[in-house]
């Protein structure tokens, strides 16, 4: 006997009925979408249900997102989101959906609290670079290992017994069982069309003989003495119940007022990044007691939650704001009269700050260093006339102003910086060095000569 007639004849296929033979049963598919695992759940079942979609122990998921959720937040985000958007394997509707229609159990809110802690963790480590290469590189690994697990263990296609079903006969299939009643006896053979009422047929399937009775007794009815208008009472819906009401506007009022209060009251001892700072925290503490609430006196829309990620992404960016950008704008001259007098360093949080060093005489064979730092604002130095000037300059986001530029031509772009040497005017006696290092975090920086 070859391989092939073994295949087709050997205890692998079954015979089905009528002597064909039935096609062998297909491996499981094991590549469905990925759901959490509600018999083997520690919290939310994510780490059970990755270690069954991947094939290895759930211990190392959830070791690993707790590291990831140390170092970073990323654990805590990525399991919150994921418990509220995966549903268990038995059931169709994730926590999202529950949460948005307002029916809020204690394990929703609990997802919604990892993926706000893991968010606060998050931003107040984006400045940390080492740690966060760490988390995206052992993220990198755990997602490498969970493909490699799962791809190891997929069998190749037999060709032996894809052939055998290929060349195996159809199998017998009974006809189809009737849905509703045939419709040849039901039709009524009318040419004119004036026939009105039952089908004109007093046979048809022994199984609906008795469901036409009422055709049958129409046809012995005279059509012009039967009633045709007969009025029917309109039937009244029964009325919709009222979906629970929607508290999205109230929370975002709430928000607004919990984010100017926050900033309000740190807004004159604080930096400006910090005093954003505060009062996005609190607008985004809103939101997130206004989804707790929603669970008990109704629902929230999804703008409260787009709202919310908003509020995290401005709270991002003004964690990155420099440290040296005030809240009060103010104007301030420095004039120094010698160089003895000339301080090291000038900072300015905000404002415009104006560096008068025309007064000083620089000796012929000295040099001067001196440096001004403004977060938000404009600085201007005014040099003496007779001096070598070694600039400097570094601007965030602006405009640099230096003698010979028109006071018309401002370019503002960011990134920008300069490195240049001014030579005194030509026909005045040369003194010594002036070196001037301006850093502006975003604003315009300006230096001139003095006229005489």
């Amino acid at each position: 006997m070859t391989d092939h007639q073994h295949a087709t004849t050997g205890p692998g296929p079954a015979s089905g009925p009528g002597g064909a033979t039935a096609s062998p049963p297909e491996p499981a598919d094991e590549s469905g979408p990925f759901r959490r695992d509600r018999r083997h759940q520690l919290l939310g079942g994510v780490c059970a249900g990755l270690g069954r979609q991947c094939d290895m122990d759930p211990v190392i998921f959830r070791i690993t997102l707790a590291v990831l959720s140390a170092t970073g937040g990323i654990g805590l985000i990525f399991y919150g989101f994921a418990w509220l958007f995966v549903p268990y394997e038995d059931e169709e509707e994730n926590g999202i959906r529950r949460l948005l229609t307002g029916r809020v159990d204690g394990h929703t809110l609990t997802a919604v609290l990892f993926a706000l802690v893991g968010c606060g963790v998050f931003l107040t480590m984006l400045s940390n670079d080492g740690v966060l290469s760490f988390a995206v590189i052992l993220s990198l690994l755990l997602a490498g290992a969970g493909y490699w697990s799962r791809r190891r263990g997929v069998p190749g296609p037999d060709p032996i017994a894809a052939q055998a079903v290929a060349d195996a006969p159809p199998e017998p299939q009974a006809p189809p069982a009737p849905s509703a009643f045939p419709s040849w006896w039901r039709d009524p053979i009318v040419k004119d069309g004036t026939h009105v009422g039952g089908t004109g047929y007093l046979w048809g399937p022994l199984d609906a003989r008795d469901t036409d009775i009422a055709a049958a007794v129409d046809i012995g009815l005279d059509p012009r003495t039967r009633t045709r208008d007969t009025a029917y009472a309109p039937l009244r819906r029964p009325p919709e119940p009222r979906g629970p009401r929607g508290i999205g506007g109230r929370i975002f009022l709430l928000a607004l007022l919990a984010g100017g209060l926050g900033t309000g009251l740190t807004w004159e001892q604080h930096p400006l990044g910090t005093s954003l700072q505060a009062g996005l925290a609190c607008a985004l503490a809103v939101f997130g007691i206004g989804v707790a609430v929603s669970a008990f006196l109704g629902r929230t829309g999804a703008g409260s939650i787009v709202l919310a990620v908003v509020t995290a992404g401005l709270l991002a960016g003004s964690a990155a704001l420099p440290k040296d950008i005030g809240t009060d704008w103010t104007r301030t001259t420095w004039e120094p009269t010698s160089v003895a007098q000339i301080r090291p360093a000038y900072d300015l949080g905000t404002g415009e700050g104006v560096l008068d060093l025309s007064a000083i005489r620089v000796p012929a064979d000295g040099t001067v260093s001196t440096r001004a730092d403004v977060g938000l604002g404009r600085i201007h130095v005014i040099v003496p006339r007779d001096v070598t000037v070694r600039l400097s300059i570094d601007v965030g986001v602006g405009d640099i102003q230096l003698p010979g530029d028109r006071k018309k031509d401002v370019d503002v772009a960011p990134g920008k910086h300069k490195e240049v040497t001014l030579e005194p005017p030509a026909g005045v006696e040369e003194a010594g060095t002036l070196d001037l290092d301006l850093q502006v975090g975003a604003g315009q920086a300006e230096v001139s000569r003095a006229a005489s």
